[in-house]
């Protein structure tokens, strides 16, 4: 039996299109998405894609769940997950921003914009948009491209940072308007993993054990292991680290506490625990973060 193997796909050849438009290593911005972005394997995506469909259509299924956009549909692909079979129709045309994880921690203020963004993507990898919405999202997308095009401004990065953050903001009424809509989780695995993120999202600061989450939503952990990973494709674990770690950039570059009282509010055991930790995740020591 032959099975194709998965491809790791990220943002390098991206920054090569025709067209494209980059800032730094973590963000492009094409107007021409078409079937060169994924070859004939699956993909695995290393970066984040939002993109609205202007005209055409495409087909793809994200972790075997077949997906189908069409005009007006905005979609997303949170990094992590597996793109296959991907076919686009001769007309398709997007505007689409690819970002890393990296970039959009660099300018989130909180963890929640981050959570909230993933867990929707996660249910909804797909939506219809109001003619209001794609105007909106359409308008950003334009004045960003723009400023990433005007090298010659200085503040040309945290300009298009801000504008990003605005975005993301303003399009999460799209969020609040779907989920009042009954946009909600169907299967007991997409429901217990929200129950998880809620958990993580108000818990995550002073517990960090598997076993605690587990006992809260009355399962076993092997058992909430399983749905997690199956659901999100990362590991209870990877979750906790990722809000921990997280928290601990905004903190870093965000506020002017000490590492002692940032050590103290995230309750770890000691300032030389959280340096160990933080670099082991990141790379570099909390001083030399800040510093940067």
């Amino acid at each position: 039996m032959v099975t194709n193997k998965i491809i790791d796909t990220n943002l390098e050849h991206v920054r090569q299109w025709d067209g494209a438009e980059s800032l730094e290593d973590g963000l492009v911005l094409s107007d021409r998405m078409t079937g060169t972005l994924f070859s004939a394997k699956p993909q695995r995506m290393n970066f984040i894609l939002m993109a609205l469909c202007q005209h055409g259509e495409a087909h793809y299924a994200i972790d075997t769940r077949e997906q189908i956009v069409k005009p007006g549909d905005l979609f997303f692909v949170s990094e992590g997950h597996i793109v296959d079979h991907y076919q686009v129709s001769p007309d398709f045309k997007c505007l689409s921003i690819m970002l890393t994880t990296e970039f959009y921690h660099s300018f989130v203020l909180n963890v929640k914009n981050v959570s909230s963004l993933l867990l929707f993507s996660t249910k909804n990898p797909v939506v219809k948009l109001t003619t209001h919405e794609i105007q909106t999202y359409s308008n950003y997308y334009q004045t960003i491209r723009e400023k990433i095009s005007d090298t010659s401004h200085h503040y040309r990065t945290e300009v298009v940072k801000a504008l990003l953050l605005t975005m993301f903001y303003d399009m999460s009424g799209v969020i609040w308007r779907l989920e009042q809509k009954g946009y909600k989780a169907q299967t007991r695995a997409d429901v217990l993993f929200a129950q998880f993120i809620h958990l993580l999202d108000e818990n995550f600061r002073c517990e960090r054990r598997v076993c605690w989450y587990a006992h809260q939503l009355g399962i076993s952990s092997k058992y909430l292991s399983e749905v997690v990973k199956q659901v999100s494709k990362r590991t209870p674990n990877g979750w906790i680290d990722h809000y921990v770690v997280l928290e601990l950039r905004v903190m870093l570059k965000n506020s002017t506490k000490s590492i002692k009282q940032i050590t103290e509010d995230l309750h770890f055991p000691n300032q030389s625990f959280l340096g160990k930790y933080f670099k082991e995740h990141v790379g570099v020591s909390p001083s030399e973060y800040r510093r940067q």
